[in-house]
């Protein structure tokens, strides 16, 4: 399989040095991401004629462009690679198949009293600690809430002084130590989230062990209400502990991972390992496996998941070797700050946990098929039912709807949210600024996001992008709102040419009515039909984009007036305190020698400051 003219010339120049390579269509799509030791020779494998990969045949019919990057090695090249596919999501990678990040557990260890959250972004510059990732983020807050009986730990933002009058609901209940009115000390507080994340890491022994220690010591002293409060929480946690089985009498960590596939499905299930106990264990599906080699997908997986973990085993046991094993250890031991093993076991108890995580995934895969057929079903009776009910010429495989939220006619935003074949396509949302709006005016806000819409779509079509969020026209436009929005969208659609090409709806808030230009009478959906749910879906995940935005909007507004009303204090000056403190309330706790220490802030204006936050 040669390569067309215009990459031969490419080709014979590529270095023979390491790095990364990016392929990318007629679009300038990057659609496959790859490393090597050299790159020319690496690149060049691709357009053999004695090639005959499905997979690879039908990359290359579609490779228009490639870049290179040099890198000073193999695992260099690794790391850039992994960056990479994170970035561009290429279709010809096998990569996790979640848009969204995984969620974490936060521990935000760098101030005196720790507060414990739930966060999908880790920045380790902040001297915060993370556990996870996790793949649901329904199972971290049940898991958060179950120990929280045996470490009660602060979730407020409470500047905690330790001489508060009064403390909140969850001291009562006994879900939080009470810091802030100084019934446990900085030490005490910090000790008991220190036993949280001993246990979130999985030494829940010396987590015992310390409690045990502490309950004694105050039965010693006398102190019979805290050595209760210890026994209580001993009691939970052998309710947790009680749950996770001992697998393993080496007494090691290890994770045990294994994957599944059927068709072009595929799933990997992963089992945590601490001290001899399997204490979790989590599953990620992937896309982009077909036709790949079992070793390849292991190869990919193991890397992507340890890019994003926040802790990484001396042992990972794997069902076969793969390819890069070497590479990946060197690139793991300086994750973890020593030796870290990939081992494929042949025989006895470590084969029987690869076995059994390897049934897990199976198990697991199967259960995901049949709840994707079951959304498939409903989602192709959806849209057919939307077909009939609004006359379209075919099912609306593509459905976007718009939302405007606004408080008084300040901080107005639109959403566009995008749903393909009845999901939510979340690469393709948008959000809009509403700018020259000044009154509360629907109406004309609407208008205005509709124009810049598909004005972009005008200029894609000129230019010949095809960035899909504004080229593609959709099979039915929803604006939330009745008879007067429609007129608004039906005008925009009429200056662009698109009435009639563009099938366009009204929904009426109150009965869930959908109004259509040229009908006089609504259309009303069957209260239990899967159309109207999905109307409902849609509708709703406008209006949840919309407020966030507007309330994002709002909030860094509210900073600005804030800050605006002090003497002294213009945008220049407003940026390099909020980069300096982060927020407003850091601001108020510090002093007017911290404020005044900040560039740019003389020590009139950080009085005035003081003077003005309180």
């Amino acid at each position: 399989m040669s390569a067309p003219e215009k990459l031969q010339e490419l080709l014979k120049n590529m270095p023979t040095k390491p790095g990364v390579y990016l392929m990318k269509d007629s679009q300038g799509e990057v659609i496959y991401v790859g490393k090597a030791i050299n790159l020319r020779h690496r690149v060049r494998s691709y357009f053999h004629n004695s090639v005959s990969h499905p997979k690879v045949v039908r990359l290359v019919q579609r490779i228009e462009d490639i870049e290179f990057i040099i890198t000073g090695s193999e695992l260099e090249a690794l790391i850039l690679e992994m960056t990479l596919i994170k970035r561009h999501r290429p279709k010809y990678n096998v990569r996790l198949k979640d848009d969204k990040r995984y969620p974490y557990v936060k521990v935000h260890w760098a101030t005196d009293y720790p507060k414990v959250t739930v966060t999908r972004r880790m920045k380790l510059e902040d001297g915060s600690r993370y556990f996870g990732p996790y793949t649901s983020a329904w199972a971290v807050h049940q898991t958060l809430d179950l120990l929280r009986k045996s470490f009660p730990y602060l979730t407020c933002n409470r500047n905690v002084s330790g001489e508060d009058e009064r403390a909140c609901l969850y001291y009562e209940i006994k879900l939080c130590g009470g810091p802030c009115i100084g019934a446990v000390s900085r030490d005490e507080y910090r000790a008991t989230i220190t036993g949280l994340m001993d246990f979130l890491s999985g030494r829940s022994e010396q987590v015992v062990s310390a409690l045990q220690a502490r309950m004694m010591a105050a039965a010693d002293e006398l102190d019979f209400e805290k050595a209760a409060q210890f026994r209580d929480q001993l009691a939970a946690i052998e309710r947790v502990v009680e749950k996770q089985k001992v697998v393993s009498l080496t007494r090691t960590d290890q994770d045990v991972i294994a994957f599944a596939r059927q068709d072009n499905d595929a799933c990997a299930q992963i089992f945590f390992i601490r001290g001899g106990k399997l204490i979790g264990r989590e599953h990620f599906v992937l896309d982009g496996t077909e036709d790949e080699e079992p070793g390849t997908i292991m190869a990919e997986f193991v890397k992507q998941f340890y890019d994003e973990a926040t802790y990484v085993p001396p042992e990972v046991l794997l069902p076969e070797q793969i390819a890069e094993a070497k590479v990946i250890e060197r690139w793991l031991a300086e994750r973890r700050g020593n030796k870290v093993t990939l081992k494929v076991p042949r025989r006895g108890q470590k084969r029987e946990l690869v076995e059994m995580a390897a049934e897990n995934a199976t198990e697991t895969l199967a259960t995901l098929r049949a709840q994707w057929k079951a959304d498939r079903s409903r989602h192709v009776e959806a849209l057919a039912e939307l077909q009939e009910a609004l006359e379209l010429p075919a099912p609306p495989g593509r459905i976007e709807c718009y939302d405007i939220s606004t408080t008084q006619g300040t901080a107005t935003t639109g959403s566009m949210v995008v749903f393909v074949q009845g999901t939510p396509y979340k690469r393709d949302y948008r959000r809009f600024s509403v700018r020259d709006v000044d009154r509360p005016d629907d109406f004309a806000s609407m208008r205005q996001v509709l124009t810049r819409r598909f004005k972009r779509w005008r200029d894609s079509q000129e230019a010949e992008s095809r960035s899909a969020a504004w080229a593609i026209l959709p099979d039915l436009l929803i604006v939330d709102g009745g008879k007067g929005q429609l007129s608004v969208a039906v005008e925009v659609l009429s200056a662009f040419g698109l009435l009639g090409r563009v099938p366009v709806v009204g929904l009426a808030k109150q009965r869930e009515e959908l109004f259509q230009p040229g009908r006089p009478k609504s259309v009303l959906l069957p209260r239990r039909s899967q159309g109207l749910y999905l109307i409902q879906r849609v509708r709703d995940e406008a209006h949840r984009f919309a407020i966030s935005y507007h309330r994002q909007r709002r909030g860094k507004a509210g900073i600005a007036s804030i800050l605006d009303a002090v003497p002294g204090i213009g945008p220049k000056r407003r940026t390099s305190l909020l980069k300096a403190f982060g927020s407003i309330q850091k601001i108020r706790n510090a002093s007017i020698d911290e404020v005044a220490a900040v560039p740019g802030i003389p020590r009139r204006v950080a009085e005035a400051v003081k003077e003005q936050l309180g």
